[in-house]
């Protein structure tokens, strides 16, 4: 006979059982409503408030940057042409606004896009014309940024004026400014834009090379050896100034206070160029990478300028402030690209090396009487493409089997672990980026130089050239002062 316990368990069995059996209808309680869903947040996937102030802020730091090339430049040129270099500058960053917002994003950002957030066609962006799409309305008629493209187009267009004002310096005192300003436009609307869809756009240069892709944390490759190689073929195709090979004395720099002004502020904004490539300020591991880019920045520039300056004096026993000043651009250059993914004491070697870089090229551009007055090449486009190199030569991944890249303090993995071969893929990426952005930028500036050479539209002629262009084509007609002035 069951005991009572056993008789309750049948009891819970079958009743179990009887409601399993059921069905819904027959019960008498109504099912709750399911709740409406909610709207989706039109916010969602804003960057927050800290990502935003710290990207306007670098931003504005490399925007600034033009007041640093404005005062080198205009320090290094003579006398006579001041106004005229400053002139160009301050063009290269109105006129660069007006390519970057008319065609130059669209064709570095504005897809069409895979789905895994790629361009398809890994070589051109195609859509956002003069900022098309970077807002959409809702269908109560709200109007709400789109991913906060406008964040992403401000301070990436400081980066692409940047890479065009390198080329005034490489074609002073010798063009003339519709020539220039034809090439500028061209340089900030189409030139650069390719190069950064190819890289920073996600382009094949991203991850179609190989598995691990290429590393430009902050554009040695992308911003400074486009404008140093855009420099190259302009001083070449150019020719020298009247007079430069003859009376070298007479092309010394006017203003060497400008000059030293110019590379502090450069040096300064850096900071901005270099450290708000982190693109976000959201958390404290960002910070802290942002901290170590800082420290490898300031180190490369300051080993950069004392190899430099030591070179200089070793060879002509003179102290020269204008080889300090390049030496330390040099550095700068040198660390941008693997300012994120090297350690300090390989900032060290990769400025100091750097500055060899700089020499060596500077000299080689003087025997082959290419005339580059602020040795915007040699500091730029040599350094910039030993950046690149270093980036990928000295990541502070495991020999060159792992690698850090694009991850920071993590390396680069595959399936949960440290990715083998890594290292080895980013030394090949890297060298193709070099040999990708230099030939692209070298072909299409010929392609715009030498049409506008033959047709007599970029040099002035040696008379004018005598004179100087603020005599000739400025109001008023002197930098400094007023008559009397020297």
């Amino acid at each position: 006979m069951p005991t009572v316990d056993e008789l309750q368990a049948q009891i819970n069995a079958l009743t179990a059982a009887i409601h399993a059996r059921q069905p819904t209808w027959v019960s008498t309680t109504a099912a709750p409503a399911p709740a409406p869903a909610a709207p989706p947040d039109p916010w969602a996937g804003i960057p927050s408030a800290n990502d935003c102030i710290w990207l306007i802020l670098c931003g504005a730091l490399v925007m600034f940057m033009q007041a640093g090339f404005a005062m080198l430049e205009a320090g290094v040129v003579r006398l006579k042409n001041v106004q005229n270099i400053l002139m160009k500058n301050l063009m290269d960053v109105c006129c660069g606004c007006m390519g970057w917002w008319a065609f130059g994003w669209a064709f570095a950002y504005g897809g069409p896009f895979d789905d895994k957030g790629a361009t398809k066609n890994r070589f051109i962006g195609g859509r956002q014309f003069f900022g098309s799409g970077f807002m959409k309305t809702l269908n109560d008629g709200q109007q709400v940024p789109d991913e906060a493209k406008q964040l992403s187009w401000f301070f990436q267009w400081a980066f692409c004026s940047a890479a065009s004002t390198i080329v005034s310096g490489g074609v002073a005192e010798r063009v003339n400014f519709p020539g220039y300003l034809v090439y500028s436009i061209f340089m900030t609307s189409f030139i650069y834009p390719v190069c950064v869809c190819w890289t920073w756009g996600y382009g094949f240069l991203y991850d179609k090379v190989n598995d691990t892709g290429y590393m430009d944390f902050a554009g040695s490759g992308i911003v400074h050896m486009v404008g140093g190689v855009g420099a190259l073929v302009g001083a070449a195709v150019s020719g020298a100034r009247k007079g430069r090979w003859e009376d070298p004395e007479l092309f010394e720099a006017h203003n060497m206070p400008l000059v030293v002004l110019g590379t502090f502020i450069l040096w300064f904004g850096w900071y901005g160029f270099n450290c708000g490539s982190t693109l976000g300020l959201s958390d404290s591991k960002t910070g802290l990478l942002a901290a170590q880019v800082a420290m490898n920045t300031t180190i490369a520039a300051s080993i950069g300028g004392i190899t430099v300056f030591s070179i200089k004096f070793a060879l002509g026993r003179k102290y020269e402030i204008g080889s300090l000043c390049n030496g330390i651009l040099a550095g700068l250059v040198s660390i941008t690209a693997g300012c994120g993914n090297v350690e300090c004491g390989t900032a060290w070697a990769i400025g100091l090396l750097g500055g060899f870089v700089y020499v060596g090229a500077s000299k080689g551009l003087q025997l082959l009487k290419v005339d580059d007055p602020l040795d915007a090449f040699a500091v730029h486009g040599a350094c910039g493409a030993w950046g690149v190199l270093a980036a990928a030569f000295f990541d502070w991944g495991k020999g060159f089997d792992f690698a850090h890249g694009w991850s920071g303090f993590d390396c680069v993995s595959k399936n949960g672990a440290c990715a083998p071969g890594a290292g080895g893929e980013i030394i090949a990426a890297n060298i193709v980026e070099v040999v990708a952005i230099s030939s692209w930028v070298a072909i299409l500036s010929l392609a715009i130089f030498v049409p506008l050479r033959m047709a007599g539209l970029l040099v002035a002629a040696d008379d004018l050239q005598e004179m100087g262009m603020d005599a000739a084509k400025h109001s008023p007609t002197k930098a400094y002062g007023g008559k009397d002035t020297q």
